[in-house]
């Protein structure tokens, strides 16, 4: 994994991470808008894995995927740190650059 704040592009095989957040310290509205940031122009189809210790994020990452059509694919097993996969999804909503909660359309 990336060190705090980093984030990674990987492998693109099926289940293995396509891009890694690292959200490690950040309450969720930020690590949404580091996600929204990280995924802008990947594939879809791709793979993600984010770090997340806030202890929201288990809540709001599935809430997010669900707003904005990505699908949530759960919590990892056996990680050092929280780690959490989603799958874009093409013709998914993007969200506004400032606003994780309120889709573009």
């Amino acid at each position: 994994m990336t060190g705090e704040g980093d984030t990674q592009t990987k492998g693109t095989a099926e289940g293995a991470p396509g891009i890694t957040v690292d959200g490690t310290g950040l309450l969720c509205v930020a690590l949404l808008l580091r996600l929204r940031t990280a995924i802008d122009g990947a594939a879809p189809g791709t793979v993600v894995h984010v770090v997340a210790t806030d202890p929201a994020a288990p809540l709001d990452l599935p809430a997010w995927c669900h707003m904005t059509g990505h699908d949530y694919l759960g919590p990892l097993p056996h990680q050092e740190r929280p780690v959490y996969a989603l799958r874009l999804s093409a013709g998914a909503r993007t969200t506004r650059p400032d606003a994780p909660w309120h889709t573009d359309r």
